[in-house]
């Protein structure tokens, strides 16, 4: 008998090469990917990069409108705006922190209700609600916000009558028996407005929770308290995370409610930037207090990313 020598293993075709012919890809095919970025790079640098750099480069300007602007690189322009603005900076910060925990506090309850108690059916009409303020403006939604809070209002009545305002009276949110042209009627009206910004993250993320963990859980003897403490807050925590982030970002650059809810003693950093801007005409300390206010928000946005031990965001 003669020995029959093995057959050789059939070797696996490189995935980068043709089957057929063996050839390398065109180059035409590896540029593709970086083709299809090229619209979304040219979007980025046309509006914000270079509005950056005209930024940059007016905040280092001195001069006037009459006589014109030219760069002298002028950086105490950044202290000036930092001190003569340093409250609005302070209460642009606390307004947004408050409203952000408000909207935490209301759209949590909201969005687990959605994602496991509500029938599929209830759960669209409650998602179409939350997102029904956004086919109004925003300026509209803010000024209903000035009848609501107005001066002999059923809310106002109301909250004399709970003796609510004297709690908010001593935490210095409100004045006497009034609650518009307050710090209180400025809270409200971001809560309101950036609500939706917090609701739709949390949803999104509870509602990929398995609900098998919960039953698991149970079977566990954890009781509701502990399983949402353990299993669903930690698994929901990307959203909480994006849902904070998306709230307090434009919460801290809005300007429209302290403008049509507060007095001039609740301004913030946007009212500002918007006085330099469109009043003052100096435009050198506008940009520089916009530059200001990014610098700060980014480094808060940094510090929070760390502390909450999480990158995935979706």
């Amino acid at each position: 008998m003669t020995a029959t020598t093995p057959a050789a293993p059939p070797q696996a075709v490189p995935p980068d090469r043709s089957p057929s012919s063996g050839r390398e890809p065109k180059p035409r095919r590896k540029l593709t990917p970086y083709w299809l970025l090229l619209p979304g790079i040219a979007w980025l640098v046309v509006f914000f990069a270079v509005p950056m750099v005209y930024q940059a480069s007016t905040s280092l300007q001195t001069g006037s409108l009459e006589e014109g602007f030219k760069v002298t690189w002028h950086i105490s322009t950044y202290w000036d705006a930092l001190v003569e603005y340093k409250w609005h900076f302070v209460r642009s910060f606390s307004y947004a922190a408050i409203a952000t925990v408000l909207c935490l506090a209301v759209g949590y309850p909201l969005a687990y209700t959605i994602a496991f108690k509500a029938n599929r059916r209830w759960r669209n009409v409650i998602l179409i609600l939350v997102i029904a303020p956004f086919f109004t403006s925003f300026l509209i939604r803010t000024l209903a916000w000035k009848t609501i809070l107005s001066d002999g209002g059923p809310v106002v009545g109301v909250l004399n009558t709970l003796h609510v305002l004297d709690v908010t009276n001593a935490l210095g949110l409100t004045s006497g028996d009034r609650v518009l042209a307050t710090p209180l009627a400025v809270v409200c009206g971001l809560t309101y407005n950036f609500l939706p910004f917090m609701i739709l993250p949390l949803y999104t993320s509870l509602e990929r929770i398995d609900p098998r963990l919960h039953e698991a859980a149970g079977d566990l003897y954890a009781r509701p308290f502990t399983t949402f403490r353990k299993v669903t807050f930690p698994i929901s925590l990307p959203g909480v995370v994006a849902g904070t982030l998306l709230t307090f970002i434009p919460a801290s650059g809005d300007y429209i409610n302290a403008q049509l809810l507060g007095s001039p003693s609740e301004q913030m950093v946007g009212n500002g930037i918007q006085k330099q801007f469109l009043n003052v005409l100096d435009y050198p300390t506008a940009a520089a207090l916009s530059f200001i206010l990014m610098a700060l928000i980014l480094g808060m946005v940094t510090v929070y990313m760390r502390k909450a031990g999480t990158e995935e965001l979706v």
